[in-house]
Protein backbone atom coordinates (compact mmCIF):
# COMPACT_ATOMS: atom_id res chain seq x y z
CA UNK A 1 0.00 0.00 0.00
CA UNK A 2 1.20 3.68 -1.01
CA UNK A 3 -0.05 6.75 0.99
CA UNK A 4 0.97 9.48 -1.37
CA UNK A 5 0.33 13.07 -2.26
CA UNK A 6 -0.86 14.50 1.31
CA UNK A 7 -2.72 17.38 0.70
CA UNK A 8 -4.45 20.10 2.19
CA UNK A 9 -7.59 21.91 0.18
CA UNK A 10 -10.88 22.67 0.25
CA UNK A 11 -14.36 20.78 -0.32
CA UNK A 12 -16.85 24.05 -0.18
CA UNK A 13 -17.19 25.72 2.54
CA UNK A 14 -15.10 22.68 4.44
CA UNK A 15 -11.40 22.65 5.14
CA UNK A 16 -10.13 19.13 3.84
CA UNK A 17 -7.23 17.29 4.20
CA UNK A 18 -6.37 14.17 1.90
CA UNK A 19 -3.94 11.68 0.46
CA UNK A 20 -3.92 9.02 -1.72
CA UNK A 21 -4.34 5.62 -0.39
CA UNK A 22 -2.93 2.76 -3.34
CA UNK A 23 -3.44 -0.91 -2.99
CA UNK A 24 -0.26 -3.34 -4.33
CA UNK A 25 -0.73 -6.52 -3.35
CA UNK A 26 -4.95 -6.95 -3.43
CA UNK A 27 -7.23 -5.58 -6.05
CA UNK A 28 -9.46 -2.90 -4.56
CA UNK A 29 -9.39 0.46 -6.02
CA UNK A 30 -7.26 3.47 -5.11
CA UNK A 31 -9.34 5.56 -2.20
CA UNK A 32 -8.64 8.88 -1.89
CA UNK A 33 -8.97 9.53 1.67
CA UNK A 34 -10.20 12.69 3.24
CA UNK A 35 -11.09 14.45 6.98
CA UNK A 36 -12.95 17.13 6.71
CA UNK A 37 -14.67 19.99 9.21
CA UNK A 38 -16.40 23.19 9.09
CA UNK A 39 -14.91 26.04 7.44
CA UNK A 40 -14.62 27.74 11.33
CA UNK A 41 -12.24 24.92 12.23
CA UNK A 42 -10.05 24.92 9.97
CA UNK A 43 -6.95 25.80 12.10
CA UNK A 44 -7.72 22.85 13.93
CA UNK A 45 -7.31 20.40 11.16
CA UNK A 46 -3.79 19.34 10.18
CA UNK A 47 -2.28 17.36 7.37
CA UNK A 48 -0.80 14.94 9.44
CA UNK A 49 0.61 11.55 8.00
CA UNK A 50 -0.30 9.81 11.50
CA UNK A 51 -4.00 10.39 10.53
CA UNK A 52 -3.82 8.35 7.23
CA UNK A 53 -1.30 5.60 8.35
CA UNK A 54 -3.50 4.52 11.37
CA UNK A 55 -6.61 4.74 9.36
CA UNK A 56 -4.98 2.48 6.69
CA UNK A 57 -2.81 -0.06 8.86
CA UNK A 58 -5.46 -2.67 9.84
CA UNK A 59 -7.28 -2.47 6.40
CA UNK A 60 -3.77 -3.39 4.90
CA UNK A 61 -3.02 -6.21 7.47
CA UNK A 62 -6.20 -7.56 6.96
CA UNK A 63 -5.84 -7.36 2.94
CA UNK A 64 -2.24 -8.95 3.17
CA UNK A 65 -0.54 -5.71 2.06
CA UNK A 66 3.63 -6.32 3.02
CA UNK A 67 4.00 -3.01 3.48
CA UNK A 68 3.01 0.80 3.74
CA UNK A 69 4.93 3.19 2.26
CA UNK A 70 4.34 6.83 2.93
CA UNK A 71 6.56 9.62 2.22
CA UNK A 72 6.36 11.57 4.80
CA UNK A 73 8.49 11.37 8.39
CA UNK A 74 6.49 9.59 11.26
CA UNK A 75 6.89 9.39 15.51
CA UNK A 76 8.78 6.78 15.73
CA UNK A 77 6.46 6.19 19.32
CA UNK A 78 3.81 5.57 16.63
CA UNK A 79 5.53 3.35 14.70
CA UNK A 80 5.88 1.18 17.70
CA UNK A 81 3.06 1.14 19.05
CA UNK A 82 1.46 0.18 15.17
CA UNK A 83 3.67 -2.55 15.31
CA UNK A 84 2.04 -3.47 18.94
CA UNK A 85 -0.98 -2.76 18.08
CA UNK A 86 -0.92 -5.51 14.68
CA UNK A 87 0.02 -7.76 17.07
CA UNK A 88 -2.01 -7.51 19.61
CA UNK A 89 -5.20 -7.69 16.98
CA UNK A 90 -3.41 -10.76 14.93
CA UNK A 91 -3.27 -12.34 18.24
CA UNK A 92 -6.97 -11.76 18.89
CA UNK A 93 -8.61 -11.89 15.05
CA UNK A 94 -5.77 -13.91 13.00
CA UNK A 95 -4.15 -16.95 12.70
CA UNK A 96 0.26 -17.03 14.20
CA UNK A 97 1.31 -16.60 10.68
CA UNK A 98 -0.31 -14.01 9.12
CA UNK A 99 1.74 -11.19 8.24
CA UNK A 100 2.19 -7.93 9.79
CA UNK A 101 2.10 -4.52 7.69
CA UNK A 102 5.94 -3.49 7.48
CA UNK A 103 5.83 0.70 7.56
CA UNK A 104 8.09 2.39 5.26
CA UNK A 105 8.22 5.78 6.40
CA UNK A 106 11.46 8.33 7.56
CA UNK A 107 11.34 9.11 11.57
CA UNK A 108 10.69 12.24 13.11
CA UNK A 109 13.24 13.86 15.36
CA UNK A 110 11.49 16.22 17.60
CA UNK A 111 7.36 16.48 18.93
CA UNK A 112 5.80 18.39 16.41
CA UNK A 113 3.30 20.35 18.20
CA UNK A 114 5.45 21.46 21.43
CA UNK A 115 4.69 25.18 21.38
CA UNK A 116 0.99 24.17 21.16
CA UNK A 117 -1.03 23.92 24.79
CA UNK A 118 -2.38 20.85 26.22
CA UNK A 119 -5.96 20.41 25.15
CA UNK A 120 -7.75 17.07 25.51
CA UNK A 121 -10.75 16.42 23.45
CA UNK A 122 -13.33 13.14 23.00
CA UNK A 123 -15.35 11.52 20.73
CA UNK A 124 -18.90 13.25 21.30
CA UNK A 125 -21.69 10.39 20.23
CA UNK A 126 -24.98 11.64 22.00
CA UNK A 127 -25.12 7.90 23.55
CA UNK A 128 -24.68 6.87 27.06
CA UNK A 129 -20.66 6.19 27.09
CA UNK A 130 -19.57 9.35 25.71
CA UNK A 131 -22.53 10.95 28.19
CA UNK A 132 -20.82 9.06 30.87
CA UNK A 133 -17.08 10.14 29.75
CA UNK A 134 -17.89 13.95 29.85
CA UNK A 135 -19.78 13.83 33.09
CA UNK A 136 -16.97 11.79 35.01
CA UNK A 137 -14.46 14.26 33.27
CA UNK A 138 -16.22 17.03 34.44
CA UNK A 139 -16.32 15.79 38.23
CA UNK A 140 -12.36 14.65 38.05
CA UNK A 141 -10.83 17.48 36.06
CA UNK A 142 -10.96 21.25 37.27
CA UNK A 143 -11.65 23.67 34.35
CA UNK A 144 -8.48 24.80 33.85
CA UNK A 145 -6.95 21.29 34.14
CA UNK A 146 -5.26 20.41 30.70
CA UNK A 147 -7.04 17.21 31.27
CA UNK A 148 -10.43 18.46 31.02
CA UNK A 149 -12.41 17.70 28.32
CA UNK A 150 -12.50 21.05 25.92
CA UNK A 151 -13.76 19.69 22.40
CA UNK A 152 -16.13 17.10 21.47
CA UNK A 153 -15.45 15.99 18.01
CA UNK A 154 -18.87 14.58 16.12
CA UNK A 155 -18.16 12.33 13.03
CA UNK A 156 -20.83 12.04 10.47
CA UNK A 157 -21.50 8.66 9.16
CA UNK A 158 -18.83 6.99 11.79
CA UNK A 159 -21.44 3.26 12.17
CA UNK A 160 -22.65 1.06 9.80
CA UNK A 161 -26.01 1.28 10.64
CA UNK A 162 -25.60 5.13 10.48
CA UNK A 163 -28.67 7.42 8.85
CA UNK A 164 -26.45 9.33 6.48
CA UNK A 165 -28.67 11.53 5.79
CA UNK A 166 -27.04 15.40 6.00
CA UNK A 167 -30.13 16.44 7.52
CA UNK A 168 -30.55 14.10 10.20
CA UNK A 169 -26.65 14.97 11.26
CA UNK A 170 -27.54 18.57 11.31
CA UNK A 171 -30.10 17.93 13.58
CA UNK A 172 -27.63 16.34 16.34
CA UNK A 173 -25.37 18.83 15.93
CA UNK A 174 -28.01 21.18 16.90
CA UNK A 175 -29.41 19.04 19.94
CA UNK A 176 -25.70 18.20 21.29
CA UNK A 177 -24.26 21.87 20.39
CA UNK A 178 -26.87 22.89 23.56
CA UNK A 179 -25.32 20.06 25.56
CA UNK A 180 -22.01 21.13 25.27
CA UNK A 181 -22.82 25.45 25.36
CA UNK A 182 -23.75 23.82 28.89
CA UNK A 183 -20.94 22.08 29.80
CA UNK A 184 -18.22 24.51 28.23
CA UNK A 185 -17.60 21.83 25.33
CA UNK A 186 -16.76 23.18 21.85
CA UNK A 187 -18.45 20.81 19.64
CA UNK A 188 -17.07 20.08 16.12
CA UNK A 189 -18.50 18.45 13.16
CA UNK A 190 -16.01 16.14 11.38
CA UNK A 191 -16.34 14.22 8.07
CA UNK A 192 -14.34 11.45 6.62
CA UNK A 193 -14.17 7.94 4.50
CA UNK A 194 -11.62 5.93 6.67
CA UNK A 195 -14.49 3.54 7.41
CA UNK A 196 -14.65 2.96 3.52
CA UNK A 197 -11.21 1.86 2.63
CA UNK A 198 -12.57 -1.74 3.82
CA UNK A 199 -16.63 -1.27 4.37
CA UNK A 200 -17.33 -4.43 5.62
CA UNK A 201 -19.03 -5.06 8.94
CA UNK A 202 -16.53 -7.43 9.70
CA UNK A 203 -13.59 -4.89 9.46
CA UNK A 204 -15.55 -2.51 10.59
CA UNK A 205 -15.88 -4.94 14.35
CA UNK A 206 -12.08 -4.87 14.26
CA UNK A 207 -10.99 -1.84 12.89
CA UNK A 208 -13.56 1.07 14.59
CA UNK A 209 -10.93 2.24 17.29
CA UNK A 210 -8.16 2.77 14.69
CA UNK A 211 -10.78 4.95 12.47
CA UNK A 212 -11.05 7.37 15.64
CA UNK A 213 -7.66 6.99 16.54
CA UNK A 214 -6.95 8.52 12.55
CA UNK A 215 -9.54 11.40 13.22
CA UNK A 216 -7.77 12.11 16.45
CA UNK A 217 -4.05 12.41 14.75
CA UNK A 218 -5.84 14.84 12.18
CA UNK A 219 -6.80 17.37 14.93
CA UNK A 220 -3.24 17.47 16.47
CA UNK A 221 -2.78 20.85 15.69
CA UNK A 222 -5.80 21.40 18.31
CA UNK A 223 -5.51 18.56 20.34
CA UNK A 224 -2.74 16.31 22.09
CA UNK A 225 -5.20 13.80 23.91
CA UNK A 226 -8.18 11.74 23.09
CA UNK A 227 -10.34 10.12 25.00
CA UNK A 228 -12.23 7.12 23.41
CA UNK A 229 -15.76 6.09 25.52
CA UNK A 230 -15.10 2.17 26.66
CA UNK A 231 -18.10 0.17 26.53
CA UNK A 232 -16.98 -2.53 28.60
CA UNK A 233 -17.05 -1.84 31.99
CA UNK A 234 -14.85 -3.79 35.15
CA UNK A 235 -18.07 -3.93 37.45
CA UNK A 236 -20.00 -5.84 34.24
CA UNK A 237 -17.00 -8.55 34.43
CA UNK A 238 -18.59 -9.55 38.10
CA UNK A 239 -22.24 -10.22 37.30
CA UNK A 240 -21.04 -12.71 33.66
CA UNK A 241 -18.26 -13.64 35.94
CA UNK A 242 -15.22 -12.95 33.76
CA UNK A 243 -12.01 -12.18 34.23
CA UNK A 244 -11.04 -10.26 31.43
CA UNK A 245 -12.60 -8.37 28.64
CA UNK A 246 -13.34 -9.63 25.04
CA UNK A 247 -11.53 -8.95 22.20
CA UNK A 248 -12.84 -6.15 20.42
CA UNK A 249 -11.72 -2.97 17.46
CA UNK A 250 -12.27 -0.73 20.66
CA UNK A 251 -10.47 -2.38 23.79
CA UNK A 252 -8.48 -0.54 26.66
CA UNK A 253 -5.46 -2.25 25.39
CA UNK A 254 -5.50 -1.73 21.78
CA UNK A 255 -7.08 2.33 21.91
CA UNK A 256 -3.81 3.64 23.34
CA UNK A 257 -1.61 2.16 21.05
CA UNK A 258 -3.16 4.33 18.07
CA UNK A 259 -1.33 7.01 19.49
CA UNK A 260 1.97 9.00 18.96
CA UNK A 261 4.51 11.29 21.51
CA UNK A 262 1.98 14.42 20.59
CA UNK A 263 -1.22 12.77 20.20
CA UNK A 264 -1.88 10.92 23.38
CA UNK A 265 -5.48 8.54 23.17
CA UNK A 266 -7.07 7.39 26.36
CA UNK A 267 -9.55 4.63 26.80
CA UNK A 268 -12.34 6.15 29.72
CA UNK A 269 -14.82 5.16 31.50
CA UNK A 270 -13.50 1.09 32.19
CA UNK A 271 -14.45 1.74 35.86
CA UNK A 272 -17.98 2.87 35.32
CA UNK A 273 -20.74 0.18 34.63
CA UNK A 274 -23.43 1.39 32.05
CA UNK A 275 -25.30 2.20 34.99
CA UNK A 276 -23.63 4.31 36.75
CA UNK A 277 -22.77 6.12 33.70
CA UNK A 278 -26.52 6.76 33.33
CA UNK A 279 -27.21 7.81 37.10
CA UNK A 280 -24.18 10.56 36.08
CA UNK A 281 -26.19 12.36 33.93
CA UNK A 282 -29.69 11.93 35.59
CA UNK A 283 -29.98 15.31 36.51
CA UNK A 284 -28.96 16.75 33.31
CA UNK A 285 -31.54 18.10 31.61
CA UNK A 286 -29.91 18.56 28.48
CA UNK A 287 -28.10 15.54 28.25
CA UNK A 288 -31.33 13.87 28.49
CA UNK A 289 -33.14 14.85 25.83
CA UNK A 290 -30.49 14.18 23.66
CA UNK A 291 -29.30 11.10 24.60
CA UNK A 292 -29.07 9.36 20.70
CA UNK A 293 -28.28 5.28 21.16
CA UNK A 294 -30.52 3.82 18.42
CA UNK A 295 -28.03 1.96 15.55
CA UNK A 296 -30.56 2.24 12.82
CA UNK A 297 -31.99 5.95 13.38
CA UNK A 298 -28.13 7.01 14.73
CA UNK A 299 -28.00 9.79 14.73
CA UNK A 300 -31.51 10.27 14.37
CA UNK A 301 -34.72 9.68 16.74
CA UNK A 302 -34.41 6.66 18.74
CA UNK A 303 -36.84 4.19 17.88
CA UNK A 304 -37.64 2.82 21.44
CA UNK A 305 -37.79 -0.84 19.91
CA UNK A 306 -34.38 -1.78 19.35
CA UNK A 307 -32.35 -3.96 21.44
CA UNK A 308 -29.81 -0.74 22.00
CA UNK A 309 -33.26 1.63 22.94
CA UNK A 310 -34.35 -0.70 25.17
CA UNK A 311 -31.62 -1.65 26.93
CA UNK A 312 -31.08 2.06 27.63
CA UNK A 313 -34.68 2.78 28.31
CA UNK A 314 -34.12 0.30 30.87
CA UNK A 315 -31.02 2.18 32.41
CA UNK A 316 -33.02 5.47 32.38
CA UNK A 317 -36.22 3.52 34.06
CA UNK A 318 -33.65 2.22 36.85
CA UNK A 319 -32.21 5.55 37.00
CA UNK A 320 -35.52 7.19 37.76
CA UNK A 321 -35.26 9.67 34.62
CA UNK A 322 -37.18 7.98 31.56
CA UNK A 323 -39.83 9.41 32.03
CA UNK A 324 -38.44 13.12 32.46
CA UNK A 325 -35.79 11.58 28.97
CA UNK A 326 -38.03 13.07 26.26
CA UNK A 327 -35.91 11.10 23.56
CA UNK A 328 -37.78 7.53 23.33
CA UNK A 329 -41.35 7.65 22.22
CA UNK A 330 -42.70 6.04 25.43
CA UNK A 331 -41.84 6.57 29.09
CA UNK A 332 -42.24 3.36 30.33
CA UNK A 333 -41.05 -0.24 29.18
CA UNK A 334 -43.14 -3.05 29.94
CA UNK A 335 -42.39 -6.77 30.65
CA UNK A 336 -43.33 -7.48 26.65
CA UNK A 337 -41.16 -5.22 25.28
CA UNK A 338 -38.12 -7.13 27.01
CA UNK A 339 -39.56 -10.44 26.21
CA UNK A 340 -39.10 -9.42 22.48
CA UNK A 341 -35.18 -8.41 23.15
CA UNK A 342 -32.72 -10.24 21.82
CA UNK A 343 -29.31 -9.88 23.39
CA UNK A 344 -26.93 -9.51 21.05
CA UNK A 345 -23.97 -12.05 20.49
CA UNK A 346 -21.14 -10.75 18.84
CA UNK A 347 -18.53 -13.00 16.90
CA UNK A 348 -16.46 -14.26 20.25
CA UNK A 349 -19.18 -14.80 22.45
CA UNK A 350 -19.32 -10.86 24.37
CA UNK A 351 -22.94 -9.98 24.59
CA UNK A 352 -24.38 -7.16 26.77
CA UNK A 353 -25.60 -9.47 29.46
CA UNK A 354 -23.88 -7.75 32.44
CA UNK A 355 -25.99 -4.24 31.11
CA UNK A 356 -28.99 -6.17 31.70
CA UNK A 357 -27.64 -7.99 34.85
CA UNK A 358 -26.92 -4.88 37.07
CA UNK A 359 -30.51 -3.73 36.50
CA UNK A 360 -32.38 -6.67 38.00
CA UNK A 361 -32.03 -5.49 41.66
CA UNK A 362 -32.51 -1.81 41.06
CA UNK A 363 -35.76 -2.58 38.96
CA UNK A 364 -36.87 -4.91 41.91
CA UNK A 365 -36.32 -2.44 44.45
CA UNK A 366 -38.26 0.38 42.73
CA UNK A 367 -41.40 -2.08 42.50
CA UNK A 368 -40.77 -3.17 39.28
CA UNK A 369 -40.47 -6.73 39.58
CA UNK A 370 -42.65 -7.51 36.34
CA UNK A 371 -39.42 -5.63 34.88
CA UNK A 372 -36.92 -7.95 36.27
CA UNK A 373 -38.03 -11.20 35.77
CA UNK A 374 -38.21 -10.18 32.36
CA UNK A 375 -34.63 -9.04 32.34
CA UNK A 376 -33.83 -12.46 34.08
CA UNK A 377 -35.77 -14.52 31.12
CA UNK A 378 -34.25 -12.41 28.64
CA UNK A 379 -30.67 -13.36 29.69
CA UNK A 380 -31.63 -17.13 30.43
CA UNK A 381 -32.82 -17.35 26.57
CA UNK A 382 -29.55 -15.63 25.36
CA UNK A 383 -26.97 -18.32 27.30
CA UNK A 384 -29.17 -21.12 26.05
CA UNK A 385 -28.27 -20.04 22.31
CA UNK A 386 -24.84 -19.49 23.13
CA UNK A 387 -24.64 -22.85 21.76
CA UNK A 388 -25.80 -22.00 18.33
CA UNK A 389 -23.33 -18.77 18.62
CA UNK A 390 -20.54 -21.34 17.66
CA UNK A 391 -22.42 -21.69 14.18
CA UNK A 392 -22.34 -18.18 13.81
CA UNK A 393 -18.43 -17.92 14.44
CA UNK A 394 -17.89 -19.88 12.21
CA UNK A 395 -19.84 -18.63 9.55
CA UNK A 396 -18.61 -15.19 10.13
CA UNK A 397 -15.24 -16.44 10.72
CA UNK A 398 -15.32 -17.75 6.59
CA UNK A 399 -16.96 -14.49 5.44
CA UNK A 400 -15.22 -12.15 6.45
CA UNK A 401 -11.74 -13.76 8.02
CA UNK A 402 -11.24 -16.11 5.63
CA UNK A 403 -10.68 -19.03 8.13
CA UNK A 404 -8.22 -17.89 10.06
CA UNK A 405 -10.07 -18.42 13.79
CA UNK A 406 -10.64 -22.12 12.43
CA UNK A 407 -7.03 -21.66 11.60
CA UNK A 408 -5.65 -20.66 15.14
CA UNK A 409 -8.05 -23.29 17.06
CA UNK A 410 -5.96 -25.97 14.47
CA UNK A 411 -2.92 -24.64 15.33
CA UNK A 412 -3.57 -24.44 19.20
CA UNK A 413 -4.95 -27.42 19.68
CA UNK A 414 -2.39 -29.76 17.21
Amino acid sequence: MKIENLRSERNGDRARVAATVTWEDCDRPAHELYFETEEEFEEALTCNPHAFLVGSILPAMHHGEKRIFLDAEICPELRENLMTAMTLVRHWFYSPDHDLVRIEAGTRAAVQRSSIPDRTGFFFSGGIDSFGTLCSNRLNYPPGHPGSIRDGLLIYGQNIESDSRPETFARACSGLSEVARESGLVLIPVYTNVRLLDESKGMFDINHGAILGAVAHAFSQRLNTMCISSGDSIPGLLHVNRMTFAPDGSHSLLDPYYGSRDMRIRHYGIALSRLDKTKLIAGWDAALKNIRVCGPNYPGMNCGRCEKCLRTMLGLLAAGVLDSSGTFPVRDVTADMVAKIHINQSRFGYSFEQDYLELIDPLRQMGRPDLARAIEQAVTRSQRKKGGVVAKIKEMDRKYLSGTLAKTKKLVTS
